[in-house]
């Protein structure tokens, strides 16, 4: 049996967003932290209990308990406060590598968030429409926590 001829573009996905935080960059880094583990959520606001090693080839998983859960990814790099850098199959439960990296600069105001996600494989349809509304949520959560941890300590 033949396989469908894919084009590229059919194999790859690539996000790129830029997200402004009105806090300092180590406060910005440690609520980026907090909202990819134990903030973690649905949109809706169900807990998605995540766990993240953060150290050069630290996992990142679903924790759901009792040994059971789900691999995200490896940290492929990290430089706190202005980098960190994943790799795996995220949410995708099949053949598929991604790409996650956070670059954190200091811009006036605050710290600006350079994030890009890379992915190849068979990308399903769904994810491929989904992912923006969770890579925003997952993103504006932590400019929210940033901004709160950073107006709560000037106080």
């Amino acid at each position: 049996m033949l396989g469908t001829a894919t084009g590229t573009e059919e194999l790859t996905l690539t996000i790129a967003q830029e997200i402004h935080v009105n806090a300092p960059l180590e406060t910005t880094f440690a609520a980026l932290l907090e909202q990819l583990t134990t903030a973690s959520e649905h949109p809706d606001g169900t807990p998605m209990p995540m766990k993240l090693e953060p150290r050069p080839g630290g996992r990142w998983y679903r924790d759901i308990g009792g040994d059971n859960g789900h691999y995200w990814g490896t940290v492929q790099a990290i430089k706190r406060p202005t980098l960190l850098e994943m790799y795996g199959p995220l949410f995708m439960s099949y053949p598929v590598i991604n790409n996650v990296q956070y670059r954190l600069s200091e811009v006036p105001g605050g710290t600006l968030i350079t994030f890009r996600h890379s992915a190849f494989g068979l990308i399903q349809e769904e994810h491929r429409k989904g992912v923006n509304v969770g890579w925003n949520y997952i993103h504006e959560q932590a400019r929210l926590r940033a901004e709160r941890l950073h107006a709560d300590s000037t106080r």
